[in-house]
C-alpha cells in the first residue's frame, strides 16, 4: 500500500512475529505493531513526521491487520 510518500508493507517470512507493518520512505523505515497500534522501531524519521506515519498506521490498521491476517493466517 503506499500513501503519499509511503509504502506500507510486510515480509512474507516474519510469521513468528506478531502482526506489524513497515513503512518506508527514502532511506526512512519505521515497524509498528497492530494490536495495538505501537512503534516497534525507528531508523531515520524525525519525531514529527514518525508522529505523522503514526497517525497513518492508526488510520488504516483494519486493512494493513486484514491484508497481514490473510498472508500470514494469524
Amino acid at each position: 500500500m503506499r500513501i503519499g510518500p509511503y509504502r506500507f508493507h510486510f515480509y512474507s517470512r516474519e510469521g513468528n512475529e506478531p502482526p506489524h507493518i513497515h513503512v518506508e520512505r527514502d532511506d526512512c523505515e519505521a515497524k509498528f505493531w497492530l494490536q495495538p497500534v505501537s512503534l516497534a522501531s525507528n531508523h531515520g524519521f524525525a519525531p514529527a513526521e514518525l508522529n505523522r506515519v503514526a497517525e497513518l498506521v492508526e488510520d488504516n490498521c483494519q486493512k494493513l491487520l486484514a491484508a497481514y491476517i490473510q498472508t500470514h493466517g494469524h
